[in-house]
């Protein structure tokens, strides 16, 4: 049985929602015990989370992540050591979620390029696209990362001005 926890941590973005999971029985089979990572929404993000009816406020279960996130926003940290809830997306979303997470911090890689890595080439860009678009893990997961092929900045559910703002936090384009 799992429980759905939620907090909201304040950030250069806005205030975050952050929601995870936690097995009531101990640790999952990978011997992880507390909060795993589900959504990490931002205010007004296109598909962000909703606080749902029996979701207990938690913000101490997020300790650890609130001090990554806020470790990253005063660029102190370029990477999140989380541990993520499994099962959302499809396959071929999780393939494109984890090439995301392969993009180093302050880079930057073109659709086309996460379409090359996936094995999605041609018609294939628009797919990858909607992938990055239903991305439930925003900063955490780092889809800001991807652009356009000529440079400029493309699609982000959060909005392209916060997308402008983690690429200059990490000293990447934008």
């Amino acid at each position: 049985m799992t429980t759905t926890m939620y907090a909201r941590v304040e950030s250069p973005l806005g205030e975050l929602l952050l929601v995870g999971e936690v097995v009531a029985d101990g640790p999952d089979a990978a011997g992880v015990a507390g909060v795993r990572l589900r959504s990490l929404s931002m205010p007004g993000q296109k598909g962000g989370a909703v606080v749902q009816d029996g979701w207990r406020h938690a913000p101490e279960a997020f300790a650890e992540v609130a001090r990554q996130l806020a470790a990253y926003f005063a660029g102190r940290s370029t990477r999140f050591d989380v541990p993520l809830a499994e099962g959302a997306g499809t396959e071929f979303q999780r393939r494109v979620w984890a090439a995301l997470e392969s993009i180093p911090y302050g880079s930057t890689v073109s659709y086309g390029d996460v379409a090359a890595r996936v094995g999605a080439s041609g018609a294939g860009v628009r797919a990858v696209g909607t992938a990055i678009g239903r991305n439930p893990l925003l900063v955490v997961r780092p889809c800001h990362r991807v652009i356009g092929a000529d440079g400029a900045l493309r699609g982000y559910a959060g909005g392209l001005e916060r997308k402008k703002l983690l690429l200059g936090i990490e000293g990447g384009a934008g």
